[in-house]
């Protein structure tokens, strides 16, 4: 498989003296989703970013970032993550031979995400307050010269993640009407808004759905406070004649267990906002509607094993299967 940053070298900040970090990343899904299409009245479709390395849409701008740290001569990496990031940031860096040191607020992020940062070896150091103040304390740490910030205030992040826009475009001919997904710091939006406008195709009406709780949502990876890019995602939403979508977490929730049990889709909840938000407002009917499913179920396996149904007991004899079975 030809690596994200070698496939889209001319439209990257890339030289020939950049070493290419890659794990496979990119080139996921585009699911055609008949069922909620019925539902909702529109063509949709699901950008399955939950198919990239570990799990999320993060490693398109992680690759990226992190050879660039390597060009430039970085020793060491650090981020502030609700733990997405946190995952691709350790993963990333480990496959480049460099440190990782994940700054994450106390008791705030999935179980999936925190171990798949440690099995990596990455240096997680718990903070006792918000991601903001996470994120301060990273970029501090980062002007220090000690190591390379990967958030997505690196430019080179984004320049990554506005890949996902290239490959919808090749793969529907054309860019869709409406582009749907989740809003927690911004840079995704502003990122896809940027990669439909290189790609010649025009920028779709954009629909970012955000959680009404943004300090306290059961969708953990969009829970911050104060997101990075709100100015700039906001305008691109509002050039793009879309609309920011406030979403409670029951919506957010029934979202998230109708792109399991309608298209056998299972991401983590803050994943689903993007359905959530089309749900909420629906587009024109016969519209095409691309919805970013951001991050994979198994990210979050203590949301399922909370809101999804639970196993039955029974008795290993045919018959109280059968029963139980009906």
């Amino acid at each position: 498989m030809v690596p994200l940053a070698e496939r889209y070298r001319d439209r990257l900040p890339l030289t020939g003296a950049t070493p290419i970090v890659s794990l496979g990343e990119g080139a996921t899904p585009l699911l055609p989703a008949p069922r909620l299409s019925e539902r909702i009245g529109v063509e949709v479709w699901l950008k399955w970013e939950g198919a990239n390395p570990t799990g999320s849409f993060k490693d398109r701008g992680m690759t990226v970032a992190v050879s660039k740290a390597l060009e430039e001569g970085a020793r060491a990496v650090v981020c502030a993550s609700t733990g997405n990031t946190a995952a691709s940031a350790a993963a990333y860096a480990a496959r480049a031979g460099i440190p990782a040191v994940i700054l994450q607020p106390a008791g705030a992020v999935a179980l999936g995400k925190v171990a798949q940062a440690r099995a990596v070896g990455a240096r997680l150091l718990e903070v006792r307050g918000s991601f903001e103040e996470a994120l301060a304390a990273a970029r501090e740490l980062a002007r220090r010269g000690t190591h390379a910030l990967v958030n997505s205030l690196n430019p080179h992040r984004l320049e990554g993640q506005k890949t996902a826009a290239f490959e919808i475009v090749e793969e529907l001919g054309a860019a869709p009407d409406v582009l749907a997904l989740p809003y927690g710091g911004g840079g995704n939006t502003r990122a896809y808004s940027v990669g439909f406008e290189e790609a010649g195709a025009g920028v779709p009406r954009i629909q970012a759905g955000e959680a009404a709780g943004r300090a306290a949502t059961v969708a953990t990876a969009i829970r911050i406070a104060e997101p990075a890019h709100r100015a700039e995602a906001e305008e691109a939403v509002a050039r793009s004649g879309g609309a920011v979508v406030s979403l409670m977490d029951e919506e957010i929730l029934a979202a998230w267990r109708e792109l399991a049990g309608l298209e056998g889709v299972f991401c983590e909840p803050a994943s689903a906002a993007g359905v959530a938000a089309i749900a909420k407002l629906p587009p024109e009917r016969g519209a095409r509607v691309v919805c970013v499913v951001t991050g994979h179920g198994l990210k979050d396996p203590e949301a399922a094993a909370r809101l999804a149904e639970a196993p039955v007991s029974v008795a290993a004899e045919l018959d109280a299967i059968a029963e139980a079975a009906a």
